[in-house]
């Protein structure tokens, strides 16, 4: 058999951004608060994160482009709120942010996490952004931590 590759969430050294959109603010202020404390419990100093604010989740792609472009990070996590509404506008909007990071993630050599909340409801987002289901937030840095580990592993072979 051959190898196993798996990370582990070894942050020293280390750079990460954390993109956030300032629509639905209540709740990504609280993915953002979560990532931020993934990222610190994990050992990331503050001086090795930087944050950047969108204005809503449809330019969060390209910020987290721009982010991977720098070569300064390591990853790049991206944190939103997309809530339905009684428009058809939540379904276009949660189709092209989640298309938009995947596209940045694939065309990157480095892990670009998806950190959206898509809900139907208002409850549906209170518990995703802290409460019942935890923290989003909190989960893709998490996320981020373990995949940096797990490319760096790949990469050393």
């Amino acid at each position: 058999m051959g190898r196993t590759f798996e990370g582990k969430f070894d942050s020293r050294g280390r750079r990460i951004a954390v993109v956030g959109s300032r629509f639905n603010d209540f709740f990504t202020r609280e993915l953002m608060d979560g990532a931020l404390d993934c990222l610190h419990r994990h050992g990331v100093q503050d001086d090795q994160i930087d944050t950047a604010w969108v204005p809503g989740g449809f330019e969060i792609p390209i910020a987290a482009k721009r982010l991977v472009e720098t070569g300064r990070y390591a990853a790049v996590v991206c944190v939103g709120c997309i809530i339905q509404g009684d428009t058809p506008h939540f379904h276009y909007v949660a189709s092209e942010v989640t298309k938009g990071i995947a596209q940045v993630s694939l065309n990157s050599d480095i892990p670009v996490v998806f950190g959206i909340v898509t809900a139907e409801t208002l409850d549906q987002a209170i518990e995703r952004s802290g409460t019942k289901a935890g923290n989003k937030g909190f989960d893709a840095a998490l996320t981020a931590l373990e995949m940096i580990d797990l490319c760096a592993a790949i990469d050393e072979g």
